[in-house]
């Protein structure tokens, strides 16, 4: 499946353009770094082999993920998505969350409205 949304951002007009577009909307510094360093592997000369699909796909989902939640999340959950998966220290769980996230931001966003 990786190597089929490479193929498809390669052969789909303006597709990198619109990912690039959204992404780059948002305003988070976190974000912009790590969108930077994707750009750079997008455009190295290995971007198509299989041994990288893998990572350029994770890349390009949590790129769109953190734009998206910069976009429309409360600021609470946006920030503890991006510190702890944009960083570069290998968290890819909820559950290993950076000390001074804002967890009660984030679980008062969960709670049912009465």
């Amino acid at each position: 499946m990786c190597l089929d949304v490479l193929r498809a951002i390669e052969r789909t007009p303006n597709a990198a353009e619109a990912l690039r577009g959204e992404i780059g909307e948002a305003r988070d510094a976190r974000l912009k770094g790590f969108a930077e360093r994707m750009e750079k592997r997008l455009a190295a000369r290995d971007r198509s082999d299989e041994s990288q699909a893998r990572a350029l796909v994770r890349e390009l989902v949590l790129a769109l993920q953190a734009a998206l939640l910069a976009k429309h999340a409360p600021p609470a959950v946006a920030d503890a998505f991006c510190a702890s998966r944009l960083n570069g220290d290998g968290a890819s769980v909820f559950g290993l969350l950076p000390r001074g996230a804002d967890l009660r931001g984030i679980a008062d966003r969960a709670a049912p409205v009465t």
